[in-house]
C-alpha cells in the first residue's frame, strides 16, 4: 500500500503484525497527528504515559516502543531520518483553536475532526480519542518546564518507519493547522507506505 495523503486530510489502515509503516514528509515541516489501536480490541490503544515511562524520554525516535494502555507494545520506531517527534503536544481542535487564536478560527478544520470522521469508519467515537503522537512536530521543553510549538526540524523527504508488533489500526490526521508553525503555516501532503517484512 502506498498512498499520498493530501494536505489537511485523514487516513487510516490496519497494519499487520511485522509489517512496516513509513510516513514520509513530502514538503517538509508537516505535522502528522497519529493514534494507534489494537486492531482486534480497540479498547487497547496508544498510551502516551506508558510510552514515556517505558522509554524515559519525552521525544520519539529510532528505538522508541509505542506502548498501549495495557503496557503492551503496539509499534516500534525502526528508522527515523528526522531525529525526534512529539508525544505531548496533543491534537488541534476547533475548541483549542478558538481558545488560542480567537473566535474567528472556529470554522477552521482541525485534527480532532479528522480523527472523528476517520475513526467513525472503524466504529470509534469521541470517547476513543486519547493523547496522540505528532510525527515531525517540534515541541521543545525548556529547563523550567515550559514548552511551545515552534518551527519544525523536518525537511522534504524525511521519513519515520514503524514496525507493527501486533495488528494495529492506525488513524492519521495530516494536520490542517495554519495558526502556528507546526506545518510552516502551509499544510502539505505526506506519503503513507505499508510494506511486508523482508524475507
Amino acid at each position: 500500500m502506498d498512498r499520498t495523503v493530501p494536505a489537511r486530510a485523514p487516513w487510516s489502515a490496519v497494519v499487520r503484525r511485522g509489517h512496516l509503516l513509513t510516513i514520509t514528509d513530502l514538503g517538509g515541516n508537516q505535522a502528522v497527528d497519529c493514534l494507534l489501536y489494537d486492531a482486534h480490541d480497540t479498547s487497547v490503544r496508544y498510551s502516551a504515559p506508558d510510552t514515556l515511562q517505558a522509554q524515559g524520554s519525552l521525544f520519539l525516535t529510532t528505538g522508541s516502543v509505542l506502548m498501549s494502555s495495557e503496557h503492551t507494545p503496539l509499534m516500534t520506531v525502526v528508522e527515523d531520518t528526522c531525529g525526534r517527534h512529539d508525544t505531548i503536544g496533543g491534537a488541534c481542535s476547533r475548541e483549542s483553536n478558538t481558545l488560542r487564536y480567537g473566535h474567528h478560527t472556529w470554522g477552521q478544520h482541525a485534527c480532532v475532526e479528522n480523527f472523528l470522521a476517520e475513526g467513525a469508519r472503524w466504529g470509534l467515537g469521541k470517547r476513543d480519542l486519547v493523547p496522540n503522537i505528532n510525527w515531525y512536530m517540534n515541541v521543545p521543553v525548556e529547563a523550567d518546564g515550559t514548552l511551545g510549538i515552534v518551527d519544525g526540524i523536518s525537511a522534504p523527504g524525511l521519513r519515520v518507519t514503524l514496525r507493527a508488533e501486533t495488528d494495529v489500526l492506525v488513524l492519521v490526521s495530516n494536520c490542517p493547522q495554519i495558526n502556528n508553525p507546526c506545518n510552516g503555516f502551509d499544510p502539505t501532503p505526506v506519503r503513507m507506505t505499508v510494506t511486508e517484512p523482508e524475507g
